[in-house]
């Protein structure tokens, strides 16, 4: 749950505010990872800089029609970030009052399994968007209602 939402419904501290901040952050990244071909179409690279850098990768990488070593190698890394943002603020949930919770756990299941799409293709981004398999969306939505995480 967003920040706004937080404030609505008088949840907010600065301990949740601090946790949805991370969470929302995860879930942006992981929508871009799932569009970085289509992003680079439409004149726009989301992939920080300083780590196409730290992994070599360059524009011209990015507009190949699968990914080289050194996108899959970016990108490994920057899934990896994006899990562990999402990891950092699964605790939000259990913080706050019921509010909200059922959208929440229902985007971080969504985002969890584009991030093993992700994963399942290789971390290549560029050859097709990432989409999950129905089975693991819906293995990821059930631990994400389940576990709260």
């Amino acid at each position: 749950m967003g920040r706004v939402v937080l404030y609505i419904f008088g949840v907010a501290t600065p301990e949740r505010v601090m946790l949805s901040d991370t969470i929302c952050t995860a879930l942006q990244l992981a929508e871009h990872w799932q569009d970085v071909a289509e992003d680079l179409g439409n004149g726009r690279i989301y992939l920080p800089a300083q780590d196409m850098e730290r992994y070599g990768c360059t524009e011209a990488d990015l507009a190949e029609p699968t990914a080289g070593p050194a996108v899959r190698e970016l990108m490994v890394f920057q899934v990896n970030r994006a899990q562990a943002w999402l990891d950092r603020g699964a605790p939000l949930v259990g913080t706050a009052a019921r509010c909200g919770q059922a959208g929440h756990r229902g985007l971080r299941g969504r985002r969890r399994a584009a991030l093993a799409a992700i994963r399942a293709q290789h971390h290549d981004v560029l050859s097709a968007t990432a989409r999950p398999r129905k089975q693991r969306l819906a293995t990821e939505l059930v631990k994400a209602y389940v576990t709260g995480r």
